[in-house]
């Protein structure tokens, strides 16, 4: 595993069906430098506002969208025609495969990272989290 994370902002909706284990792929219509083993940290947007968990990438796929939904499509949590509108006008789709996901013991509320983190910010779609100390100041257990 290397020494950063990535903080990805997720739906509710979306981020439910990650750690029940439902959806298994997480699109994404820019690619994130990311690597099979690394760390993803999952913030749930509005009107969740917190950090609840994370998940481990096992690979990234970049293809047209036509083959990552004839690939990954079902994996994905999303149906066709949402699937068709998020990549309007895109020529590449990627697909984040997840190996495990997993919950965090008490979620972080956005109040709390602000008040640990200052200048916290959830990101729009992504950034990155330099060195271990973000995971492990609020108890992300990282996995073996």
């Amino acid at each position: 595993m290397s020494k950063h994370a990535l903080l990805l902002s997720i739906r509710p909706r979306f981020a439910q069906m990650i750690f029940a284990g439902t959806k298994t792929v997480e699109l994404r219509r820019v690619r994130p430098t990311i690597k099979a083993g690394d760390l993803v940290l999952v913030y749930v947007t509005s009107p969740t506002k917190e950090l609840q968990g994370a998940f481990k990438v096992s690979q990234t796929v970049t293809g047209s969208p036509a083959s990552i939904w004839k690939k990954y499509g079902k994996k994905t949590g999303v149906t066709r025609a949402e699937f068709d509108t998020y990549f309007t006008g895109k020529d590449q789709a990627h697909a984040l495969i997840i190996e495990e996901a997993w919950t965090l013991p008490k979620p972080v509320r956005l109040a709390c990272l602000r008040e640990e983190k200052r200048g916290f910010r959830p990101p729009q779609s992504f950034h990155y989290i330099r060195g271990g100390g973000f995971a492990s100041s609020f108890g992300i257990p990282l996995p073996i």
